[in-house]
């Protein structure tokens, strides 16, 4: 069995004593930690890693992403540094003219955010029909919760002025208030895009390998796929069983339509199999606060109508989504951006939840303070999206005003309350960088400067257990991950500095050097 001892460094256990002056692996997994001479002793046949300085602290486990479509927007027109309705359709002619093809194969694009433009309007068909008129065009925006399609495209997925809108959906009209503007907003943007031709399966796990490497760059080496349809489950099996896993990946099913999955594939519930497991179901509850689709309490700031986002389902039906979950004995992961989504949660799990269960409220953007405290009594996790604090802070501001903006993410309060919190990047939304994650949580700083409710600025330390030890607890694998601990696997990742010694407003300089899977490196910084 190969033995390595890692010394030299700070190496970092998240656990109590915080620091250790040397740690074993022992195959795959720590073997034991303490002084360097006691491990060669007891290791006489250890390689001797000399950490030259750098820090070794356990690898940050992924508490809410979705590594198929992140893999999927690989394959598409990347579209997240357009500012303008102009440089979006020249990025758009531009690509069509590198890559042309018959006019039915479609060109998808992903990531514009029209809060970056200078009208903050999303764009229209017309938009695309003049980049592209001869192929079906769909672009998806940043959060994945809408985009637009072309004429042609509306043609294919046989949208027109007599389609109705779904339910827990929009389709954008025209001044005649029928006409299809392109413009497709949840359900009718998730719903219709489920039709666009997929590429061979070669190509889908091709692409799972890319996006896999992304997350260990970043030095994560659990991963989560954060809703889990038939063709996801499909090609994360076939990954699975093709050994092209090396990240330990947990799968949630989509309740409302993937449910069987978890009877039909029974040895991968709750239980690796070929580092593939389904950890439990997903819902959502409403969209995203930049798009004003997350649905509130109070109105948005400056909607004088009163709109304040809505829901996608009723009460009765999300306490029937609690209850089966709780019935099948899975954990539940519910999105939920809203104050008022995370109250729908909150009464339904008080109804027929069951603390045990580690339920999950993703995102909890704008949860209000007064709202921890019942989620501390059911047990619900509540699984910040931090880095909105920079990447959107400043669209907040426009849609919640000063107070409510200045509350998003609420992670000292979660913490003061007993709270068990954890961070994530809900990638493909933004890429999985945990080091901006943890800079975010501890600085609350927006890209235009503003300093979003300081009071809820955390420790580094704190921010780290949020990645770590707490994320582990979120998976049911406190006994295996999070810490540095004889027995556990030796998951871990080597950064160039300590994040407990650096000025906490660096911590974004922080650089992975080396992202270890159970004892063998899957990433090293060149």
């Amino acid at each position: 069995m190969r033995h390595t001892i890692y010394y030299g460094g700070d190496i970092l256990t998240m656990e109590e004593p915080l620091y250790s002056p040397a740690l074993a692996v022992e195959g795959g997994m720590i073997g034991a930690l303490g002084a360097k001479a006691e491990l060669m002793k007891r290791y006489p046949d250890a390689e001797l890693v000399d950490l030259c300085g750098q820090t070794l602290l356990p690898a940050f486990l992924d508490p809410h992403s979705h590594i198929t479509a992140l893999a999927s927007t690989l394959r598409l027109l990347p579209l997240e540094d357009v500012s303008s309705i102009e440089a979006l359709g020249a990025s758009i002619a531009d690509y069509a003219r590198a890559h042309p093809r018959t006019g039915g194969q479609w060109i998808t694009g992903f990531g514009y955010d029209h809060n970056r433009f200078p009208n903050r309007r999303h764009p229209t068909r017309q938009v695309l029909d003049a980049a592209c008129p001869d192929r079906p065009v769909l672009i998806a925006h940043a959060s994945g919760h809408m985009g637009v399609a072309n004429s042609a495209a509306l043609r294919a997925l046989g949208v027109d002025a007599d389609t109705p809108d779904p339910a827990g959906g929009v389709i954008g009209r025209e001044a005649d208030g029928r006409t299809p503007n392109g413009y497709l907003e949840e359900t009718a943007f998730s719903g219709l895009t489920a039709r666009i031709p997929q590429p061979t399966m070669e190509e889908l796990c091709s692409s799972l390998v890319q996006a896999q490497n992304i997350y260990f760059e970043n030095g994560i080496t659990t991963i989560q796929d954060g809703i889990t349809k038939q063709g996801d489950w499909a090609l994360l099996q076939a990954a699975a069983e093709s050994g092209l896993l090396e990240a330990d990946v947990v799968c949630y099913l989509d309740l409302e339509h993937s449910r069987p999955i978890a009877e039909q594939y029974p040895q991968y519930r709750k239980s690796y199999r070929n580092r593939l497991k389904i950890g439990g179901y997903k819902i959502f509850l409403d969209g995203s606060p930049q798009g004003r689709t997350a649905w509130m309490t109070r109105p948005y700031e400056g909607a004088e109508d009163g709109y304040r986002g809505y829901p996608i389902h009723t009460d009765e039906a999300v306490r029937g989504f609690v209850a089966t979950a709780r019935r099948d004995g899975m954990q539940l992961l519910t999105h939920c951006n809203g104050d008022a989504a995370a109250q729908q949660l909150i009464e339904a799990c008080a109804s027929c939840g069951d603390p045990a269960s580690r339920n999950v409220m993703i995102h909890a953007q704008l949860v209000r303070r007064d709202q921890l405290p019942a989620m501390h009594r059911l047990g619900l996790i509540a699984s910040f999206f931090a880095a909105h604090i920079w990447h959107w802070g400043d669209v907040h501001l426009q849609n919640f005003g000063d107070q409510r903006a200045q509350a998003i993410s609420p992670a000292r309060t979660a913490i003061d309350t007993g709270v068990v919190y954890t961070f994530h990047q809900d990638s493909p939304v933004i890429r999985p960088n945990m080091i901006e994650t943890i800079w975010c949580a501890v600085n609350r700083i927006s890209r235009a400067g503003h300093l979003l409710g300081e009071q809820e600025r955390i420790s580094p330390l704190e921010a780290l257990r949020g990645v770590t030890v707490n994320a582990a607890y979120q998976y049911f694998e406190e006994n295996r991950k999070g810490s540095l601990r004889p027995g556990k696997l030796a998951d871990l990742v080597i950064l160039d500095q300590n994040p407990l010694k650096v000025s906490p407003d660096r911590l974004r300089e922080l650089r992975v050097m080396q992202t270890i899977k159970e004892g063998k490196t899957v990433y090293l910084r060149h």
